[in-house]
C-alpha cells in the first residue's frame, strides 16, 4: 500500500488484485481569515483642495475601510473506487459561519461624507463605517467528479504518476443576498439582518417596483444566502514522480462558473452589457512531499507536503468586499432602476430617450471586479496511523493583487450603429453638431453601469488582501 503514489496523485482503484474494494472517508475542519484595505479613486486635486492632500486623501488613493471576514467550514469528502485508477467522489463544504465587516482605516470614519460619498441626490454617503453583514451558514455546494489514474509509478516505475480529473458542482442552497446586518431582523426573512429585494427602492420590505403587481402587495424581505448561485465545472491535473524519499509534482486547476437564473446574476445577461459572466479562474502549482519515516508493514508514514501557487481570476460580475454594503446601500443613485434601452426621441431629431417599456435593471452589489493574479504558499503533514486511518493538517497564506472592484463602463461599442439606441454614447464629428450627420454612436448603453461607484475617479479598489487558512482532517479508509 505504501508503494502508492503520495497524497496529491493518490486515486483510489478498486478490482486491484486482492483489494476488490475502496472507500475514503475525509471529515476536515477549516478556519480562514482574510484582512483587506478598500480605497477609492478620487477627482480631488492636490491644488484646490491641499488640505485633504495632507491629510492622506490623495489622489486616487482615499482610505475607505478595512475589510474583515472570518470563516468556518467542516469539510466532507467521500470517494469510491470504481476500477484501476478510477474513482468517483463526492465532497459537501458545510459553512458553520461566514462573518464580515468594514470598520476605519486610518481616520476614514471620520471623513466619511468624503471618502463614501454618493451621488448629487443622495444626501449621506453610500453606506456608513462601522458596517456590519450578516453572519451566514450552511451548505456552500455540492460536487460530483471523478478521478483518473493516467499513469502510475507504483504499477510501472520507469513513468511519473499522473492523475487528472473533473467535478461538477451546484449551488444547492440559498444564493447570496446583500445585506446590512446591523440593521433589526424582519420575521419574515428567516434570518438575521434586512435584506431587501433589489426592486424594493425605499428599503421598506415592499418591493413595489416590480412590473405588474400592484404597490404594497409584495413583502420584499429575503435570507442572506450562503451560496454563489452558480453552477460550476473544475478540471484539475496533477503528476508527480517519486524519488527515495522525495516526491516532487505539478499541476494546474482550472474553474467555469455558470449563474442559476435563481441567483441574483439572472438578469446580468443584457444587449448592453459588457460583462455578464462571474470570473473565470486558474491555478498553477508546484510542490514537493518529504517523506522521513515509513514503516511499510504496518502501513505506517509521514509526509511532509510544501506548495507555491500562482492563480488568476479574470474580469467578471462578482461578490466583492463591499458587495453587502453597496447591495443594501439606501443611496438613490444606487437603488433607482436603470433602463436595458433607448429609444429614439420623436420630439427631437437624433435625440434619444428611454425606453420606458424595456426591462428594469436594479443594483444586487454584484459588480464588474477587475483580473487579478494571486501567490500562495501552504504547507501540510500528513500521519499515517494505519492501514485504515491517517490525519492532516495544515495552513497557507494567501496574496492578492491590487485590482478594482467597481470597474463597468458607460458604454459598449460592440453595438455602435443605431444613433436612436445610443443614449449619452455618442460622439461629434467634427467639433460640432449643428452639421446634419455630424454625430454618431459610439455605443449603447450599459444598464448595469453605475457612476457613482464606476465613473473613473469614483471607483472602489482592494489592496493589502491576504488570507490565511488552516485546517485538519481525518480520513478513514475502507
Amino acid at each position: 500500500m505504501l508503494s502508492e503514489p503520495g497524497e496529491v496523485t493518490n486515486v483510489i482503484d478498486a478490482f486491484d488484485g486482492d483489494d476488490v474494494f475502496d472507500l475514503h472517508l475525509t471529515l476536515g475542519y477549516q478556519y480562514a481569515w482574510k484582512r483587506a484595505h478598500i480605497r477609492r479613486e478620487s477627482t480631488i486635486g492636490n491644488g484646490a483642495n491641499p488640505g485633504l492632500s495632507t491629510g492622506g486623501f490623495t489622489s486616487s488613493n482615499m482610505n475607505v475601510a478595512t475589510y474583515e471576514e472570518n470563516t468556518s467550514r467542516l469539510n466532507t469528502r467521500a470517494d469510491i473506487g470504481l476500477y484501476h485508477d478510477i474513482a468517483l467522489f463526492l465532497r459537501m463544504p458545510i459553512v458553520l459561519s461566514n462573518d464580515r465587516k468594514l470598520t476605519d482605516l486610518e481616520g476614514s470614519a471620520g471623513q466619511q461624507n468624503v471618502v463614501l460619498a454618493g451621488g448629487p441626490n443622495d444626501g449621506a454617503p453610500i453606506f456608513t463605517l462601522p458596517f456590519n453583514s450578516p453572519q451566514r451558514s450552511g451548505v456552500e455546494y455540492l460536487a460530483v467528479g471523478l478521478d483518473f489514474g493516467f499513469m502510475n509509478q507504483h504499477r510501472d516505475p520507469s513513468k511519473p504518476t499522473w492523475m487528472g480529473g473533473f467535478e461538477a458542482r451546484f449551488s444547492v442552497g440559498e444564493p447570496m443576498h446583500a445585506c446590512n446586518g446591523s440593521l433589526p431582523s424582519e420575521p419574515t426573512n428567516g434570518g438575521p439582518g434586512r435584506c431587501a429585494q433589489p426592486s424594493d427602492v425605499n428599503r421598506n420590505g415592499v418591493a413595489g417596483d416590480v412590473p405588474g403587481v400592484e404597490e404594497g402587495n409584495v413583502k420584499g424581505w429575503r435570507s442572506p444566502g450562503i451560496t454563489r448561485g452558480t453552477t460550476a465545472l473544475e478540471f484539475h491535473s496533477t503528476i508527480s514522480k517519486r524519488i527515495k524519499y522525495i516526491e516532487p509534482y505539478t499541476g494546474f486547476r482550472a474553474l467555469f462558473e455558470f449563474p442559476q437564473a435563481k441567483s441574483d446574476f439572472g438578469s446580468t445577461d443584457l444587449k448592453g452589457a459588457l460583462v455578464a459572466h462571474p470570473p473565470l479562474q486558474g491555478w498553477v502549482y508546484v510542490g514537493l512531499q518529504v517523506i522521513p519515516w515509513e514503516q511499510r508493514e504496518s502501513f505506517q508514514r509521514v509526509t511532509f507536503d510544501g506548495r507555491v501557487a500562482g492563480s488568476y481570476r479574470s474580469e467578471g460580475r462578482d461578490y466583492s468586499e463591499l458587495f453587502d454594503a453597496l447591495g443594501s446601500s439606501s443611496a438613490l443613485s444606487l437603488r433607482r432602476a436603470a433602463y436595458a434601452a433607448y429609444k429614439a426621441d420623436p420630439s427631437a431629431p437624433g435625440g434619444t430617450v428611454v425606453d420606458a417599456g424595456s426591462q428594469r435593471v436594479y443594483f444586487t452589489g454584484i459588480t464588474d471586479v477587475s483580473a487579478y493574479a494571486s501567490i500562495r504558499a501552504s504547507v501540510s503533514v500528513t500521519w499515517q496511523a494505519g492501514e485504515y486511518i491517517k490525519f492532516t493538517a495544515g495552513g497557507g497564506l494567501t496574496r492578492d493583487q491590487s485590482h478594482l472592484i467597481t470597474a463597468d463602463q458607460a458604454c459598449n461599442s460592440d453595438f455602435s450603429g443605431n444613433i436612436g439606441q445610443s443614449g449619452p454614447c455618442r460622439v461629434e464629428t467634427p467639433a460640432t453638431a449643428t452639421t446634419p450627420g455630424s454625430v454618431r454612436a459610439s455605443g449603447i448603453p450599459n444598464p448595469h453601469y453605475r457612476p457613482t461607484i464606476d465613473a473613473v475617479g469614483r471607483r472602489f479598489k482592494t489592496d493589502d488582501s491576504n488570507l490565511w487558512d488552516a485546517w485538519i482532517m481525518g480520513i478513514v479508509m475502507f
